[in-house]
């Protein structure tokens, strides 16, 4: 039976975009996850950069309490240990999305190239998973 496989689109604070881009965070922290296996992020970066500017690969969704998640994924978190608690404040259940290769665009692009018209607070799926443009 094949998978279902899917792009999901995270809107990212841009500091964190950066720590990213640089590869000195490997793992993206959420409250929730989607429901359909992910392959693939799509990178936004919220304000003030407002731009669509890499993707990347996804090796595997970690799930587990926030403070064994932290003592699994601390080394190449890319977030503070006071920032990622208070994120988590209140959540038995935390995930980690382990990023894997990336793919950084030439040139940052805006939602609407993707048929996006509102950054999501969360994440959105992204249909066909291919993005119009630099791929």
């Amino acid at each position: 039976m094949e998978v279902d496989v899917c792009t999901i689109l995270l809107s990212i604070k841009p500091k964190y975009v950066d720590r990213i881009l640089e590869e000195s965070k490997k793992y993206e922290y959420r409250k929730r996850v989607a429901k359909r296996p992910v392959e693939k992020i799509v990178i936004y970066a919220t304000y003030p950069k407002k731009r669509v500017v890499a993707e990347v690969q996804v090796e595997k969704i970690i799930c587990d309490s926030p403070e064994r998640l932290w003592e699994r994924t601390k080394e190449l978190s890319g977030i503070d240990q006071e920032d990622y608690f208070e994120y988590f404040a209140g959540n038995a259940t935390a995930y980690a999305y382990e990023l894997g290769e990336l793919s950084v665009f030439e040139e940052s692009l805006p939602l609407s190239s993707i048929g996006i018209t509102v950054a999501p607070q969360s994440f959105c799926y992204v249909d066909g998973g291919e993005l119009i443009g630099n791929n």
